[in-house]
């Protein structure tokens, strides 16, 4: 009976230490989503006219321009912001890999998947982008001072979300207009 109760007890603790290995994936996790949530890559013409910010899975949060962008021909203007926003996905999907690998490992070499698919698009090596990863200067956090004479005209051309306002609920009784399937309650169930 002994030997069967130390089995069971074996068992068990076998069965919390995996449940502890569960809860610590977990926690990474939820980690990582915090990470790719926060995720922003900015990128920025080299005549410093037009601005994109990308977010995780390459959406586009903002695209800022100069005055000097609003005096460009609109083919130029058009070329210059599709080029800054491919930069700008495009980093953000290689800062989006190297999240994931750093959260799961790079087992599936996720980095090196991105790199390869964006040397094909932008007809280049996945060294020179690697290179070009390592040569790119830290953003200031928001809280650090940094210069502000090129303000963007201080807009976005992307427009903010309104809240939306809730529509009223509906009116509790019998509905004059003949209309009693869309009320779910009749005065009696009260």
């Amino acid at each position: 009976m002994s030997a069967e109760f130390d089995q069971l007890v074996t068992q068990f603790e076998q069965f919390q230490a995996r449940l502890r290995h569960v809860d610590e994936q977990f926690a990474d996790v939820a980690a990582m989503q915090a990470e790719l949530t926060a995720l922003e890559a900015t990128a920025t013409s080299p005549d410093r006219s037009v601005t994109v910010v990308a977010g995780p899975g390459g959406a586009v949060k903002d695209i800022r321009f100069t005055d000097a962008a609003l005096r460009q021909s609109a083919p130029a203007l058009s070329a210059a912001v599709l080029a800054t926003l491919r930069q700008a996905v495009a980093e953000a999907a290689r800062r989006q890999a190297g999240i994931v690998e750093a959260h799961v490992g790079d087992d599936m070499h996720l980095m090196d998947q991105v790199l390869e698919t964006q040397a094909e698009l932008f007809g280049t090596t996945p060294e020179e982008l690697r290179a070009s990863m390592a040569e790119q200067p830290a953003r200031p956090a928001a809280d650090e001072p940094h210069d502000d004479h090129d303000d963007y005209g201080q807009g976005s051309v992307l427009r903010r979300e309104e809240p939306q306002s809730r529509a009223a609920p509906p009116a509790r009784g019998n509905d004059p207009s003949g209309n009693r399937f869309l009320n779910l309650y009749d005065e009696e169930d009260r």
